[in-house]
């Protein structure tokens, strides 16, 4: 690699890590730039997924003030994650690339559907739980005293499920995914579902990592996997840092927008614009 390759992987995943803590999508940063340097999509992918794994981890870590209280709601959902992330990674190291990026347009049109009407359907929710229990939620930490039905429970974790085979299959876009998702589903603060979000595509890109590397090793560029491993894991704590500072308003805007690109992304390298 020439020193302009290594730099430009190394801002990539800067950038990719610390809007991965933000609200997901990194991969939309470093799995372009490493196609147009000459990488095969699928090592492009694989590499990729084990990079990201360290600012996955540097931002998990950062949020956990908003995982107080959510023990039991991980411990619920990392299974889920972990199956997926399994599942996900399977298909990419055994099934043509075509067969699951077909779907990827229609979840990212659902999720940028879902991150519009949230507050919405969070009100909703709010008033039903309201009128089941017939208390107010909201703790100091912006935790919620209401806990959800049996129905919204299973729908989050088959909903956590489903997108953890997407993840630890193309990556991209599951963070928005998540975040959407849970947000429809979950009477919670935003920022706490960052950070839940958080963990669980850890857990997912952990997975897809240890798959890669047990069962397609020949797949890996090492090279770009450090590199992306080092700037994103600054990446990472830099998102996490300041990332909790915005609003939720500007966080969904920050999703939508992120979201519209990797659609138009995705669409435009299938139907060859780019």
């Amino acid at each position: 690699m020439t020193w302009i390759e290594v730099s430009l992987v190394l801002v990539a995943g800067l950038w990719a890590g610390t809007i991965n803590a933000v609200v997901g999508s990194g991969t939309l940063v470093t799995f372009p730039v490493l196609v147009a340097l000459g990488y095969p999509p699928l090592t492009a992918t694989v590499s990729n997924a084990i990079g990201l794994v360290a600012g996955g981890v540097s931002g998990a870590w950062g949020y956990r003030r908003e995982l107080r209280g959510q023990g039991r709601r991980l411990a619920l959902l990392v299974p889920a994650s972990v199956v997926g992330g399994a599942v996900g990674s399977s298909l990419l190291l055994h099934l043509p690339e075509e067969a699951f990026e077909a779907v990827v347009p229609v979840l990212i049109v659902l999720a940028l559907v879902l991150v519009v009407v949230q507050p919405r359907l969070q009100r909703r929710l709010r008033r039903r739980a309201e009128e089941r229990v017939g208390t107010a939620p909201g703790g100091p930490d912006g935790s919620s005293r209401l806990r959800p039905s049996r129905w919204v429970l299973t729908a989050v974790v088959s909903s956590t499920l489903l997108i953890s085979v997407y993840g630890g299959y193309f990556t991209a876009a599951q963070g928005i995914l998540l975040v959407a998702v849970l947000g429809s589903l979950l009477d919670e603060a935003m920022q706490r579902l960052n950070g839940l979000k958080n963990v669980l595509t850890l857990v997912v890109n952990l997975v897809a990592a240890t798959s890669y590397v047990l069962f397609g090793a020949d797949r890996i560029d090492w090279t770009v996997a450090g590199l992306i491993a080092v700037s994103s894991l600054v990446g990472g704590a830099l998102g996490a840092r300041y990332g909790r500072r915005l609003p939720p308003v500007a966080l969904r805007a920050a999703i939508v927008v992120l979201g519209t690109v990797a659609l138009l992304r995705i669409v435009g390298s299938q139907a060859g614009w780019w």
